[in-house]
This record gives structure tokens, C-alpha cells and sequence, in this order.
């Protein structure tokens, strides 16, 4: 009666749309990743600049600004695509 959907598909197009259902967003979610580890990565430099001018640089601020880079490039390691190479 009806043809068999998993036939008709073309292959690629079954893998990619199988893949976007497992993580939904990932291309989304990794912009938003890599946008926080550079701003991240812009404050310490900032703060590393200022304190290499002899400006103060209060230790919670530079704890705060090391955090954020390793968490959210944490996020962003843990959310590469696992699959290819």
C-alpha cells in the first residue's frame, strides 16, 4: 500500500535529521559557547594587561574570569560531535 519511509529517505538526509534529533540546537548552543570562552578569554586578557600595567587587580575578580573560561570551555569540549573523526 504506502512505501516505507526509512526507503524513500536518502541516507544522508536520514543521518543528519537522526543527529539534529539527538541534540536539537548544537550549532545554536556552540555559538553561544564560543561566544562566552571569548569574551571569557577577553576579560583575562584585559585583567592581565591591567595588572602587567601595575593596576590593581582584586584576586576574585581573576578567579571569577578563570572559572568562566574553564567552564565554558568545558562546555564547548563537551559538546563536539563525537561522531566524525
Amino acid at each position: 500500500m504506502g512505501s516505507d519511509p526509512k526507503r524513500s529517505l536518502d541516507p544522508e538526509l536520514r543521518r543528519r535529521l537522526m543527529a539534529e534529533a539527538r541534540s536539537p540546537w548544537r550549532g545554536l548552543r556552540r555559538a553561544l559557547w564560543f561566544a562566552l570562552v571569548a569574551s571569557a578569554g577577553l576579560g583575562l586578557a584585559t585583567m592581565a594587561l591591567r595588572a602587567s600595567a601595575g593596576s590593581d587587580v582584586a584576586s576574585g575578580d581573576l578567579l571569577i574570569q578563570v572559572g568562566a573560561l574553564g567552564l565554558f570551555g568545558a562546555l564547548l569540549w563537551f559538546d563536539r560531535n563525537r561522531d566524525e573523526g
